[in-house]
């Protein structure tokens, strides 16, 4: 069975809440954290943007706060699940009028987020099964002037250069002005994942991870000399995504 990826946002003012989540989420190999936002407004943009599978949001925040935010997001054409989270339970009706698949309370249960990340994974599939041709065909580069069309199996990693981004694959290098981010968001359901701001990886090819300094790692890919750096906020998640 192909490894199933869920796009998530985590939406809070508070840092600390934000990477406590973080943490706790790189537990679920299903779970991929795409970006992160401190504002309800900055939720909305991130969400149209980024296009996530599922938000997280927090409901105490100020000016645009996480109903608010709910709202807006229910209004885009391609809505994502939404997870309320807050350390206060008298918000808990009002989250569910907006189809919220879950409110979790701070501090969070593992087993309680367990049981949410099973429902998120329940819904995404569902809604895969009713759309099953969103994972086929080629990606589409479109390079000095001439769009080529690559099999996702075939390409190695993604390396974003200057201004440029590079696709080294099996059989050369392909050079596009296609932001980092847009890749990503085209290859997640093909088992790409981010290791560093500036690296996408396949990992299909993932063939050594090294330790380095400071917490980061080095990665290796199948039939390629360099070793690639892996930034420590990504190590937790990709070592739970390469493990069997």
């Amino acid at each position: 069975m192909e490894p199933t990826f869920i796009r998530a946002i985590i939406v809070d003012d508070e840092p600390y809440s934000r990477d406590e989540l973080r943490h706790l989420l790189g537990c679920f190999p299903s779970i991929q954290i795409v970006d992160e936002a401190e504002t309800g407004e900055s939720a909305v943009m991130k969400t149209i943007q980024q296009q996530p599978d599922v938000v997280f949001l927090d409901v105490e925040m100020p000016k645009m706060n996480g109903m608010m935010a709910a709202k807006a997001l229910m209004e885009l054409k391609k809505a994502p699940l939404v997870v309320f989270t807050t350390a206060y339970p008298q918000f808990a009706v009002e989250a569910f009028r907006y189809d919220a698949v879950d409110y979790l309370l701070k501090p969070y249960d593992e087993d309680q987020l367990k049981e949410t990340i099973e429902r998120i994974e329940k819904k995404f599939i569902m809604k895969k099964e009713a759309d099953p041709g969103k994972s086929t065909g080629k990606l589409a580069v479109e390079s000095d002037g001439e769009i080529y069309y690559l099999e996702p199996k075939d390409l190695l990693y993604i390396v974003r250069d200057d201004k440029l981004t590079k696709l080294i694959t099996k059989n050369g290098v392909y050079e596009t002005k296609t932001p980092l981010k847009d890749l990503e968001s085209r290859l997640v359901d093909f088992g790409f994942f981010r290791i560093h701001k500036s690296f996408l990886v396949n990992l299909e090819h993932v063939t050594r991870l090294s330790p380095w300094f400071n917490g980061a790692y080095q990665l290796q890919i199948d039939g390629r000399e360099e070793m690639l750096s892996v930034s420590r906020n990504y190590v937790k998640a990709l070592r739970t995504k390469l493990e069997i």
